[in-house]
């Protein structure tokens, strides 16, 4: 059988050393490359082209998401020929010597796998607790995937068919493209095969913050795309992120056992995610933060809520 040809498309916005090292690790193995930047301040335009990478700069007028900075990097590697395959990455992610020949073999494999993708891993995990976050989260198990994030290989057919990525979802738009990409008949595959690096760089308290902010907005606006997915994370957020903060407020007031109560559910919480966490470096202060998320999951959900009743655009929710 003819080897199916690839493409890459890496996306970012002032990333420096990690997109060179991003785009490093794609040019070698590739037909073509293309970077969309999105107006970068740094030398990473520069850089790209030195290495033959086709550049796309987004229009800055109009509002940066990585959903849009990934369908113009799609319409770009395909304009330029046919091409069987795409893979995206993440411009603070180095992709790992042997994933592009692993993907593309289980494509090839499969011609109902519309999409494939594998394990990314932090490069430095315990430098900061947030690191230690992500490290954590990116680990799921192989087999049969409904979504995943944004390192992935896919079907140029497949992309083409659902009309890629939908530019007005702000967060968690890779977990909306898998969905309709599922519900269009398409297979989702997580292989055991190590993929990318990821370098997430988040040092301060704020930046995780804010990024749980963006979460909570990709809960509540995919969510409501595509019922029941993200229904668990919601009532999460409903209970612990507004109903016990009430409750516990109310039993200042009336009854300092509900004060007691409330406090009583966010230690079982607590309690239950540090046990999940056993082994883990830091595994007390992740648990600390996991149980606090729900507040800014909430001020997320409510910031969807109150764009999309005004009607004003879904603007990204920048943490670095």
């Amino acid at each position: 059988m003819t080897r199916p040809t690839l493409g890459a498309v890496a996306i970012g916005r002032n990333e420096g050393e990690r997109l060179k090292a991003c785009l490093r690790s794609l040019v070698p193995l590739c037909e073509r490359v293309v970077y969309v930047d999105s107006g970068s301040r740094d030398d990473s335009v520069a850089f790209a082209r030195s290495l033959g990478v086709d550049v796309v700069e987004l229009d800055t007028s109009v509002p940066f998401t990585a959903a849009r900075a990934r369908n113009a990097g799609a319409e770009a590697l395909l304009a330029g020929g046919d091409l069987d395959l795409v893979q995206f990455v993440d411009g603070d992610c180095r992709v790992e010597p042997g994933w592009l020949e692993a993907g593309t073999a289980a494509m090839q494999a499969d011609p109902e796998l519309g999409l494939v993708t594998g394990w990314r891993s932090e490069i430095h995990p315990t430098a900061t607790v947030y690191n230690q976050m992500c490290e954590v989260d990116w680990h799921r198990p192989a087999g049969p995937i409904v979504a995943c994030g944004g390192d992935m290989m896919v079907r140029a057919a497949a992309f083409r068919r659902i009309g890629g990525f939908d530019p007005t979802v702000i967060a968690a738009e890779d977990d909306e493209f898998c969905l309709r990409l599922g519900k269009a008949g398409w297979k989702l595959v997580r292989l055991p095969v190590q993929m990318t690096w990821h370098d997430a760089d988040m040092t301060r308290f704020g930046q995780w913050w804010q990024r749980t902010i963006r979460n909570g907005h990709g809960f509540a606006q995919v969510g409501r795309m595509h019922p029941p997915h993200f229904r668990r994370e919601k009532l999460r957020v409903w209970a612990y992120g507004l109903v016990l903060p009430l409750v516990f407020l109310l039993g200042l007031f009336t009854s300092l056992w509900l004060s007691l109560a409330a406090l009583g559910l966010y230690a079982l919480s607590f309690w239950k995610t540090l046990k999940g966490l056993r082994g883990q470096p830091m595994a007390a202060r992740q648990a600390a933060l996991l149980t606090l998320a729900k507040i800014p999951n909430l001020l997320g959900m409510l910031t969807y809520f109150r764009r999309r009743h005004r009607g004003v655009a879904m603007h990204i929710i920048e943490y670095k």
